[in-house]
């Protein structure tokens, strides 16, 4: 399995995920031209020299090497909000108060609001059913961190996830089927492909502007708020052990939950590695002095380039630690477009568990204090979140 930015030849594969992924993934839509642009926009965004967040929009794809097939999709928008609107509802409760009549009525209520704009959004996540395999979905999920942690400048301090709300077989989503019923007759479907290709301009003349009480919503539109699809659950439970959380902001049009995290706490970011590449081949003189680390063990492996970006998991690297120096055979190396003496950035697989020992494991056994003070900052950064 290789990540690498979308090319316009994927074309077709990726309408076929468009098609396959269904109503509610409003990230990508059946529309040959729309995709036509987003391929074309991605490819200048991967190209483009960047100092700060813009509208720049990466999308990667991972691709079975042996079949060339498409395995599923990954993407990341730099800063959102900017040149179309990016609109929740935030939950909150409003207390009504008669200290005459001694009544009080605390209600839940929602809100529309702009309140992420400026901030980078993880998005596009898809692995197709017939691909699903182990470390296909973590590959797919976490190399965006690897990405953001060897190009930092590249994105905001805040990064969020839209999740995708509930909906049932047919594309029915009860809370917006209420929204349909009294604001915007329009179905679930039209909304989402309306929404993902920009055209947001419904929602500012047609939805409520004021706030609405959950009590009023039918019990099924009022019980999914803040709820993720089945399929999306997975995706879930591995951002939250990023350390993204919910902050009772929900999706205009399903009620899912958006997450969110400080780009620096994001844990794979923070236990991502660089290191330089040592390629062995029949004829390479191999370095060995000292301990070795993960031999064996898998870890997600990317260059650090963008436009020509390669990522992988891989059991076939193992890592000297007083060299920060990670070996690996030369078909790996080729595949990922690294030489020798190149720089790399690396992952083990079991570092966002959060327990000290994954950081001990890859940490030189003779740099004591250093294994100390990162057992303290990693207790600190774990209670941060």
């Amino acid at each position: 399995m290789i990540i690498r930015p979308v090319a316009h030849h994927d074309l077709d594969a990726l309408q076929q995920i468009a098609v396959e992924s269904g109503p509610g993934f409003t990230s990508l839509i059946d529309d040959r031209t729309f995709l036509r642009d987003k391929i074309q926009h991605s490819i200048d965004s991967f190209a483009r020299r960047v100092y700060e967040p813009g509208q720049e929009s990466y999308l990667f794809v991972l691709e079975d090497e042996d079949s060339g097939e498409l395995m599923g999709t990954t993407g990341i928008e730099a800063s959102v909000g900017l040149s179309s609107p990016l609109y929740h509802y935030h939950k909150s409760r409003v207390v009504h108060h008669s200290s005459e009549l001694d009544l009080f009525n605390s209600v839940e209520v929602l809100n529309m609001c702009n309140h992420y704009t400026g901030c980078t959004e993880i998005c596009t996540l898809y692995l197709r059913p017939r691909f699903r395999r182990a470390n296909a979905g973590k590959l797919l999920s976490r190399v965006r961190f690897l990405f953001m942690a060897q190009h930092p400048q590249r994105f905001a301090d805040t990064v969020i996830a839209e999740m995708r709300g509930i909906s049932d077989d047919n594309g029915e989503s009860p809370f917006w089927n209420w929204l349909r019923v009294h604001f915007v007759n329009l179905d679930f479907a039209t909304v989402t492909h309306l929404s993902g290709a920009g055209n947001k301009r419904f929602i500012a003349e047609l939805m409520p502007k004021y706030p609405l009480y959950t009590n009023l919503l039918s019990d099924s539109a009022r019980d999914v708020i803040g709820q993720v699809h089945p399929g999306t659950r997975p995706a879930l439970a591995m951002l939250e052990r990023e350390g993204f959380r919910h902050k009772d902001y929900v999706d205009l049009f399903d009620a899912g939950p958006t997450v969110e995290a400080e780009r620096s706490q994001i844990r794979s970011i923070a236990q991502s590695r660089q290191c330089r590449i040592q390629v062995l081949d029949a004829d390479t003189a191999v370095l060995d002095p000292g301990p070795v680390c993960g031999e064996g063990e898998p870890l997600l492996l990317a260059n650090t380039a963008t436009d020509g970006f390669r990522a992988t998991i891989t059991d076939q690297a193992r890592y000297l630690p007083e060299h920060q120096l990670l070996q690996i055979p030369a078909d790996l190396a080729a595949q990922l477009n690294l030489e020798g003496g190149a720089i790399a950035r690396f992952l083990p697989l079991n570092a966002s568990s959060g327990e000290h020992q994954a950081t001990e494991h890859w940490s030189s056994p003779s740099a004591t204090r250093f294994s100390s003070l990162n057992r303290s900052n990693t207790e600190e950064f774990r209670h941060a979140l």
